[in-house]
């Protein structure tokens, strides 16, 4: 997104925001939140370059409310709202500023979609009618255009595609169940 013309204030929170709003939720008594701060993410996904991702001004909104508070380096809990097409540093280096919850939908999306094309390039000779295909102009082709068949393709590689957000998230084997 161009916005060669806005200051990067108006763009992106600043830390006295996020500081700001760490004092007024704190006053809730039993005070449990997150901040999702506006550090260049956006909703979506973008070609390489459309977004100016910052995960530096989390970093620096920890330290300005450590410093006000007296605390230790992390008091935000942060939200990462339109993590989808993150690079993994970035990912990562915002985890290491307080940011506990990722959103990728557009991701989780795009790999159920990319599951189902799949199958169907996959099997479009079993697709095209109920009898017929490679195997012969008699053989049945009920199992592959059961639509449980394609929806599952589509649940495999979501699951794929969480599974590989775990990773990046650094939650993999991270609870003790004993």
């Amino acid at each position: 997104v161009d916005n060669p013309d806005v200051a990067s204030s108006r763009l992106y929170t600043q830390p006295e925001e996020v500081y700001y709003a760490y004092e007024q939720l704190s006053s809730v008594p039993n005070a449990a939140f997150t901040c999702a701060a506006s550090f260049g993410n956006v909703h979506g996904v973008y070609a390489p370059g459309n977004v100016d991702l910052q995960p530096v001004i989390l970093h620096n909104s920890q330290k300005y409310i450590s410093e006000k508070l007296g605390s230790g380096p992390l008091p935000m809990f942060f939200v990462f709202h339109g993590g989808s097409g993150s690079a993994q540093e970035d990912i990562r280096y915002a985890i290491e500023a307080g940011v506990i919850k990722m959103n990728i939908d557009t991701d989780t999306q795009w790999a159920y979609w990319d599951g189902l094309r799949a199958y169907e390039a996959e099997h479009r000779d079993y697709l095209q009618a109920q009898i017929g295909n490679p195997e012969g102009p008699e053989k049945p082709n009920k199992k592959y255009y059961d639509p449980r068949m394609a929806l599952r393709a589509g649940e495999e590689a979501m699951a794929a595609r969480l599974c590989k957000a775990a990773e990046d998230l650094n939650c993999v084997n991270v609870l003790n169940w004993a």
